[in-house]
Parts: C-alpha cells; sequence; structure tokens
C-alpha cells in the first residue's frame, strides 16, 4: 500500500534527504513543505497519510504547527511525528505530551527512517 507522507522542515537539504530516503526505500509518495504555514495550507487542502514536521522553524515553530493541525477537523486525525535535533528526554516528553505519534532526532540515517517512521504509525514496510 502506497502511503503519502508530507515532509515539513526549513532547511532544502534535510527535505531533500527526507524525500529521497522515504521514495527511495519505502515507495512512499512525499510532498514538501518549507514552513508551518506551508504545511498548514497543504494538509487541509488534501491530508496526508502522516507528516514529518521539524520542530525548530522561524515564524511558526513545529508545536505550534501541531496545534493548528489539530484545530481543523479535515487534519486532526494526521499522525505527527516531529523531528528534532534536541532529543533530551524532558523535550522528547515535552514533544510526546503535545499528543504526536512519536519523536525521532536529527541526524537519522537515511536507510532506516522508513522503517522508524513505519513502526512509529504502525505501518508495515
Amino acid at each position: 500500500m502506497s502511503r503519502r507522507i508530507l515532509v515539513v522542515d526549513d532547511e532544502d537539504a534535510i527535505r531533500d534527504v527526507v524525500r529521497t530516503s522515504l521514495e527511495m526505500v519505502a515507495g512512499w509518495q512525499v510532498d514538501v513543505a518549507a514552513n508551518g504555514a506551508e504545511a498548514v495550507t497543504l494538509c487541509g487542502a488534501d491530508p496526508p497519510d502522516a507528516v514529518l514536521l521539524d520542530v525548530m522553524m522561524p515564524t511558526m515553530d513545529g508545536p505550534t504547527t501541531f496545534a493548528r493541525l489539530q484545530e481543523d477537523p479535515r487534519t486532526r486525525s494526521v499522525p505527527v511525528i516531529m523531528l528534532t535535533a534536541k532529543v533530551q528526554r524532558a523535550e522528547r516528553r515535552r514533544y510526546e505530551g503535545l499528543g504526536v505519534a512519536g519523536v525521532l532526532a536529527k541526524p537519522f540515517d537515511p536507510l532506516t527512517l522508513a522503517d522508524h517512521v513505519a513502526g512509529l504509525l504502525g505501518w508495515r514496510t
């Protein structure tokens, strides 16, 4: 079964690596957004199967973007996985406490990223 993932990160290189990894390894369709506002718009227009969301972005950070997605009935049920360089236990608990599907650390291994995402979401790869 093909999945469609939205990757939201303000860094071009991260978006490119994640896109290539998920497309090549898992065969998923990957859409990208460079910021939280773009992500909210894209999700509202056509909700993906899941969102990989950077925590630290200018203007609208990951937690704020997640809150906006939760406010919209069209996107409330879309699982969100936070991507973050801050993986200390307190930060991880804070993000998980928001109700996200999981937290993945940056940097990550592009060859195992799809397996980690699938594992957090209960998907088969």
